[in-house]
């Protein structure tokens, strides 16, 4: 009988022995995924992601690593769009100091970007002289939305409507988050800017 008791305790004892291993292994796996270098989204930087040139290409944004970027989600039919004249002026008055606009088409709000890519290339350059960089069409929000989007509406907000900005510093993080309001030419974009570029 006490033989039996004391193998009862001993095969409970390795019952315990045995979770409590698996609990410790269990609690301390995240801490070694974060030992591997895991980036999480509040740690990345615009800089870590690629996306589609308007003609196709993929491009890394670490390409424009010390730049000061104006990230702006465009479209063709929208009461905004004459923003593209201001957007094209504040790009040549700045982008000699280290400024670049970056425009993404996407069709989010009203179907107010209908067009394939290369005819809102054509339009854009037709119509406003556009020679600022534009990218492939995107989603801005929603369930497709696209990743790079997806971190900066985590970080700053989500985009409202056509012509929202982001400024992005020199070193890819958020500066500020432009409603569509605010025209690109205007003092608080521009001062915003300038700031920036110091």
């Amino acid at each position: 009988m006490k033989k039996n008791i004391l193998l009862m305790s001993g095969a409970l004892l390795v019952v315990f022995i045995v979770t409590a291993a698996c609990s410790s292994i269990a609690s301390t796996s995240p801490i070694k995924d974060e030992a591997k270098g895991k980036t999480t989204m509040s740690e990345k930087s615009v800089l870590d992601f690629s996306v589609k040139t308007i003609d196709g290409q993929d491009v890394k944004l670490d390409t424009y690593k010390g730049k000061v970027l104006l990230i702006v989600n465009v479209a063709s039919k929208c009461g905004y769009t004459p923003q593209y004249e201001g957007l094209q002026a504040v790009y040549s008055k700045y982008k000699d100091q280290g400024l670049v606009i970056l425009g993404f088409p996407a069709n989010n709000f009203m179907g107010q970007e209908p067009g394939t890519n290369e005819e809102i290339k054509t339009f854009c350059q037709t119509k406003y002289n556009v020679s600022f960089p534009l990218f492939a069409k995107i989603s801005v929000k929603g369930e497709n939305i696209a990743p790079l989007y997806q971190f900066l509406t985590s970080q700053a907000g989500d985009v409202s409507w056509n012509f929202n900005k982001f400024l992005i510093g020199k070193d890819g993080k958020i500066i500020k988050h432009f409603e569509s309001k605010d025209k690109p030419e205007g003092e608080a974009v521009t001062g915003a800017i300038e700031q920036a570029l110091k």
